[in-house]
């Protein structure tokens, strides 16, 4: 029916799909392809607002158009890089013509400053705020705490204020946690950067986005610059076929290495789910020379955790050490899942009973097995890395936590 242009007939049938399975995600994105033929642009951004992550790339270019046509470029550029880095050759002529144009760079730049750009924060988080984890603390400490709060000594003995650490482990584990903590105990800034934050569309401004960023940390000493997901922007450069993005890392190791400005009092943090992704250049000394692993939280943190997400809620008589210790291989955003389940029975029940139910241990352990820990699965691919790919013992702390070793 789309294929015939019958549009009108075709949106008709869709809402009736609608009325009938409400958040039926391919009537959603049919509606919105006919209201895009329609010219209707600003409903059917509406609509792939509401699908915003479950958008097909055809849906997103359909997307894009639509914010054009309703001038939302800023928008619109957003989420074209975003589809350039799933597809960096993909080009669209009515696209380009809008938005590969000098004239809309320049009045981005305008209107966005790198200072206001990046959140930069002061957190209030410290060390104490974080379950668990004494040995990264420990860790972290002595690389990053230490050196600002005896800088004499290590002065003496030739050590510079500042330097990386690169933290791995499963997701949901608190790596992001655990940095803007550093920052707090050591009363830093704290700058968290992802992949969109850097990449640009324009050749050559990738480059130049990296460092303002570093630029910023360095005007802002001391400072924590910490980078999310680091593998999609250090990825190994013998696996990028894109000219651009190599020249992107390499940018990243030169600022890294501080060649033209002085990385004193800059302190640099990174998080990944995939090490093993992550260019080999970047582990070298100066660099990210110091490697932690972030495991998932003993059932001390566990506990922890439970006693944080559950204050303030309605329960009863909650035994937090049983659930923690049924809990295990559970990262934090797990434990959090569970929690989430839980209430969302209770909720159910409290409007079936018209008042208040309260939460309790046994609502939690029914959660838990509704939802599995999220960790296996990483754990399956990082064994296979630690036993085959594990250049000068990289991966033991996974075989010791696998108790391989």
């Amino acid at each position: 029916m789309l294929q015939e242009k019958m549009y009108d007939e075709a949106a008709a049938q869709f809402t009736e799909i609608l009325k009938r399975s409400y958040g039926n995600e391919k009537a959603q994105s049919g509606l919105a392809e006919c209201y895009f033929h329609q010219q209707k642009y600003s409903t059917a951004i509406i609509i792939y607002e509401q699908l915003q992550n479950k958008l097909s790339f055809e849906d997103k270019v359909k997307f894009i158009k639509c914010l054009i046509k309703e001038n939302s470029l800023k928008q619109a550029i957003e989420l074209y890089q975003q589809l350039l880095v799933l597809k960096p050759e993909f080009r669209d002529e009515e696209i380009d013509s809008h938005l590969r144009t000098p004239s809309v760079a320049q009045n981005e730049e305008d209107t966005d400053d790198i200072d206001s750009s990046y959140f930069m924060e002061k957190p209030k988080l410290k060390f104490a705020d974080v379950g668990g984890m004494q040995r990264i603390k420990e860790e972290i400490s002595i690389k990053i705490i230490q050196p600002l709060k005896s800088p004499d000594l290590y002065k003496a003995f030739g050590k510079k204020i500042g330097g990386g650490i690169l933290l791995y482990g499963p997701p949901g584990c608190g790596k992001t946690f655990i940095a803007k903590a550093t920052a707090g105990e050591i009363n830093a800034k704290f700058i968290n950067i992802g992949l969109h934050n850097i990449l640009d569309m324009w050749v050559g401004n990738s480059e130049k986005n990296l460092h303002e960023i570093f630029e910023l940390a360095r005007r802002n000493t001391p400072c924590v610059l910490f980078f999310d997901e680091v593998d999609a922007m250090g990825a190994s450069r013998s696996d990028l076929k894109q000219s651009a993005m190599r020249h992107v890392i390499n940018q990243f190791l030169a600022e890294l290495d501080g060649v033209e400005s002085d990385n004193e009092g800059v302190l640099i943090l990174a998080a990944t789910n995939a090490p093993w992704s992550v260019d080999a250049a970047f582990r070298r000394p100066g660099r990210f020379d110091r490697i932690i692993f972030v495991e998932p939280p003993d059932e001390t943190a566990r506990e922890e955790i439970l006693k944080s997400h559950l204050q303030g809620k309605p329960k009863i008589d909650i035994d937090t050490k049983k659930i923690a210790a049924v809990a295990k291989d559970y990262s934090g955003a797990d434990i959090k899942a569970i929690i989430d389940i839980a209430i969302e029975d209770k909720l159910r029940e409290s409007l079936s009973y018209g008042s208040i139910q309260l939460l309790g241990t046994k609502d939690l352990l029914k959660a838990i097995k509704q939802h599995r820990p999220t960790t296996t699965e990483w754990f399956s691919s990082a064994r296979n890395y630690a036993l085959y790919a594990n250049e000068s013992g990289l991966y033991d702390d996974i075989l010791k936590y696998l108790k391989i070793k």
